[in-house]
């Protein structure tokens, strides 16, 4: 007699799909909305703590908010920290739900030496029963939007090998290459990583600049200082090549030269010029591939700062064209003003609100709600995370 055996089968794709990982994130601001993301995108789910979870805006599709309670007590085992250093203290009250977790620090600071410890080393302080692995700090949230991980290093540190091995494991799953900086100890390195502003600029500027320093006071010592010292002659004036291939044969014409025009001349055109080459610098660092190359502080210098500059470089190239034109009444056609004049509308009031921005009173204020200050605090969440 033949024995029967039973064997369950299966419908092709009617399999049970595997339970996908859950990860925390603290934080739900532009780096943890877009950490997140990315890990979604990866195969993880995502968990998220919030002191707000009924109005901490938009989130990825598929993932979770909570508190941050409810989330430390679910079982998670990487604990991704979004949030601002002066927001830690939340996390000393849920220490016991933390305990045996990796906690992984991806916070930076506004300037070098702003505390006395590094942020990883508080935080470890704060919550001892758990694994702190400083890392990912280099990543900015534009280059977690858009994708732009492959191959880009990022550096871990911490004491304990068996947690940066799974923030490592995780790390290449989402296309990072990782590089282990050692122990706990080397975390106020890695925070100064993204505080760096061209460090490998620093030498050619200064020969750049010792050079156009050197050959503007030499050329003017021998020929301006000379010709008025030796020779009693003024020539500190500017004249344009044109107008000085004009005169070139006319040495009446010097007697109605106008030197007014001429820095009007050259300055519009050293202003077209150098606004030019600051625009197509603007969209060479929008390349993804560039952009990708460059960390988040030198990114937002070339966008931000460096953008502003070109902004304001070609609206004075547009108001020194038409600077004595202003106020003739022949320039306005039927009361129109002409072309070049609406132009410069919109980029006066661009500059005159950044101006307004750069106040001090203004810029503390706006620091601060970046950093994660809010004018009214959540005390519902406070008083459950302190009853824990």
């Amino acid at each position: 007699m033949m024995k029967t055996e039973s064997v369950l089968l299966h419908p092709l794709g009617t399999a049970a799909a595997p339970v996908p990982e859950t990860l925390c994130i603290f934080g739900t601001g532009d780096l943890g909305r877009s950490l997140g993301l990315r890990l979604l995108q990866s195969g993880y789910g995502v968990v998220y703590g919030s002191r707000r979870p009924h109005s901490c805006g938009p989130l990825p599709q598929g993932a979770q908010v909570t508190s941050h309670a409810a989330a430390a007590a679910q079982s998670a085992s990487l604990v991704f920290i979004c949030v601002h250093r002066e927001h830690y203290g939340f996390l000393e009250t849920m220490a016991h739900h933390l305990k045996g977790k990796v906690l992984v620090d991806l916070s930076n600071n506004l300037k070098k030496g702003m505390y006395p410890e590094a942020n990883a080393a508080y935080l470890q302080r704060l919550v001892p029963g758990a694994a702190v692995v400083k890392g990912l700090n280099t990543l900015s949230a534009w280059a977690l939007q858009n994708g732009l991980l492959a191959g880009k290093r990022v550096y871990l540190c911490g004491d304990s090998a068996e947690a940066k091995r799974a923030v490592a494991e995780m790390s290449t799953k989402l296309g990072l290459s990782v590089l282990d900086r050692g122990s706990l100890s080397a975390a106020r390195e890695l925070e100064d990583f993204p505080l760096q502003l061209f460090p490998e600029w620093r030498l050619p500027l200064r020969v750049a600049v010792g050079l156009t320093a050197f050959f503007f006071f030499y050329l003017l010592t021998r020929d301006v200082i000379y010709a008025y010292v030796e020779e009693g002659k003024d020539i500190s004036y500017r004249i344009t090549v044109s107008l000085g291939n004009k005169m070139k044969n006319n040495k009446s014409a010097l007697l109605h030269f106008d030197n007014t025009k001429a820095w009007g001349q050259d300055s519009f055109y050293a202003l077209g010029i150098l606004g030019f080459f600051l625009y197509v610098l603007l969209g060479l660092t929008s390349l993804p591939s560039v952009g990708a190359a460059l960390s988040w502080r030198e990114f937002n210098f070339i966008q931000s700062k460096l953008g502003h500059l070109t902004l304001f470089i070609c609206t004075a190239h547009g108001y020194i064209y038409g600077w004595n034109k202003f106020l003739r009444p022949s320039t306005y056609k039927w009361y129109t003003p002409p072309g070049y004049l609406l132009c410069l509308i919109v980029p006066s009031v661009v500059l005159v609100l950044k101006a307004v921005v750069l106040l001090p009173c203004v810029d503390r204020t706006l620091t601060r709600i970046r950093g994660g200050w809010e004018r009214t605090r959540p005390n519902e969440e406070i008083e459950k995370a302190t009853n824990l």
